[in-house]
């Protein structure tokens, strides 16, 4: 396939980006076709093209969009696009072969425990109760990291969530206050029986924390008992009352191989210990937990944050009468950060063989595939899943399975780390070449913005004629940042000139 089409398919981005992703969408219901209109929307904002056009199923050359009347937005007089999107899904179909991605396999495995997709739901109230684990088996995802389990009463507050946001129907950040699972040990219990009873294929990893090491060992035990596939040690939440708890073990090494010790005392499955990006190198605690036992690591958890102040109440977010605390971030904002640690532990040798589950900011298939491309086995999803649902595994699966069909990648675990080697020490890396931006006038705009962004923030190497509109470099001045190509809002500036320092 080819990979120009592949990933610049000729759809309006901005466009779908306006799509609220309904829950019952009125759109799918108005068309006179009966097409999945709803979903093919859904599946380009989540970059599963291939997805959206085995939805695509109606010739909308003379319909006259009855799904952008019924459009949630159309009171709004801004109903999305709908009928231009599915004719561009249309004109792409003629460009792509038809591909089948039955032979491709995505299946993977934590410490020998198989998933059928590397799709997990990650330790929180997305993975809460017995009907929304099962609704999320059923939709697709090939296992839940249960909200943490303890033995200790929960108090929480309300509100407990705050986010920033790029556009007003998406999160760029997500803050939470909240803390552990809600109910009794044994009631959990029985969920997880419930779950392995009549979903015996997917994996349930049970997220423990304890007060004392007696309590991290019959924890451990009694989730084997009950059903769990794998064991993960909360060393990690930064919301617990108690300074004992939580996010203060994951940054004493002593504490996560002292605790890690006690929870493999109790269970013969894989350890997993959820470590804290809340320190400034997560290798060492990694160590320890390997000295403790543990059988992988599960990184990153939520950053200590506060997300913003009401400049009207002049309290910051959320505010629980009129107080505010420190909390976990997430989402998108985090992903960097998450990437970076989990190339830290990939990249280190005495961790070598041990398995990564990450997650940090995962919102598409894209996301995931850039965690594994660093040396996670699986990942694990929680933001995207709260604005979004369950319903995003199939695009997760299904672009991840188009990705490896147009590479010629059978396997997935051919992929992981696959790009970990790219990443070196800031000695190793090449300094003397510099690749100089090239302006495509057909696709330029005149806006301006890379010249402004060049003057004030870059190295004066770009004119800006008023008249033509059109940016032309100053080759002499030009040290090749790239700052232009990031702010062009048409990726009207490619890469082709090439010079050597001297």
């Amino acid at each position: 396939m080819n990979d120009g089409l592949r990933y610049y398919l000729s759809y309006d981005r901005s466009e779908v980006g306006k799509c609220l992703l309904c829950a019952d969408p009125l759109c799918s219901k108005a068309c006179p076709q009966e097409a999945d209109v709803g979903g093919i929307i859904r599946s380009l904002y989540f970059r599963n093209f291939y997805g959206a056009s085995r939805k695509q199923t109606c010739d909308c050359t003379y319909c006259n969009a009855p799904c952008e009347k019924a459009c949630v937005l159309s009171e709004k007089k801004v109903p999305v696009a709908i009928r231009d999107l599915c004719m561009s899904v249309n004109e792409d179909k003629k460009h792509l072969p038809e591909i089948k991605l039955d032979d491709v396999d995505i299946s993977v495995d934590i410490c020998g425990v198989k998933l059928e997709n590397p799709f997990l739901l990650s330790s929180s109230v997305v993975a809460s109760s017995y009907d929304m684990c099962k609704r999320a088996f059923e939709a697709g995802w090939a296992g839940a990291a249960f909200k943490t389990i303890c033995n200790f009463p929960q108090h929480e507050t309300s509100p407990r969530f705050s986010a920033v946001r790029t556009q007003p129907n998406a999160f760029y950040g997500f803050k939470n206050i909240e803390q552990l699972s809600d109910h009794s040990v044994e009631e959990n219990m029985e969920i997880f029986r419930r779950l392995k009873q009549e979903f015996p294929e997917k994996v349930i990893v049970a997220s423990i924390m304890g007060q004392n090491e007696n309590e991290w060992t019959e924890l451990a035990a009694k989730c084997e008992k009950a059903g769990a596939s794998v064991i993960e040690c909360n060393f990690s939440c930064p919301n617990m009352e108690s300074d004992d708890l939580g996010v203060t073990i994951g940054q004493s090494e002593e504490l996560v191989e002292r605790f890690t010790r006690a929870v493999k005392r109790g269970t013969d499955l894989p350890v997993l210990a959820k470590l804290t990006p809340n320190v400034t190198d997560m290798v060492p605690m990694a160590l320890a937990a390997k000295r403790g036992g543990a059988d992988g690591i599960a990184a990153i958890n939520t950053i200590n944050s506060i997300t913003g102040v009401d400049i009207d109440s002049l309290v910051a977010e959320p505010a629980v009468h009129g107080k505010s605390i420190i909390g976990g971030y997430s989402g998108a904002a985090v992903k960097p950060i998450a990437l970076r640690f989990i190339s830290d532990l990939s990249k280190c040798r005495e961790l070598e063989g041990m398995h990564i589950s990450g997650m940090g900011g995962i919102g598409i298939w894209r996301d995931a595939l850039e965690f594994i491309l660093l040396g996670a086995g699986s990942v694990q999803v929680t933001t995207a899943v709260m604005q979004y649902g369950y319903r995003i595994i199939e695009d997760m699966t299904d672009g991840l399975r188009e990705y490896m069909k147009a590479k010629g990648v059978a396997s997935l675990d051919r992929l992981i780390g696959g790009a970990s080697g790219s990443i070196v020490d800031h000695h190793s890396i090449e300094r003397d070449t510099v690749l100089f931006p090239v302006f495509n006038y057909d696709l330029c705009n005149g806006c301006g913005r890379c010249y402004i962004s060049c003057m004030d923030g870059g190295h004066q190497a770009i004119r800006f004629d008023p008249h033509t509109r059109k940016p032309e470099l100053i080759g002499k001045k030009c040290v090749g940042c790239h700052l232009c190509r990031l702010v062009c809002a048409e990726e009207a500036i490619g890469v082709a000139k090439k010079a050597v320092r001297k």
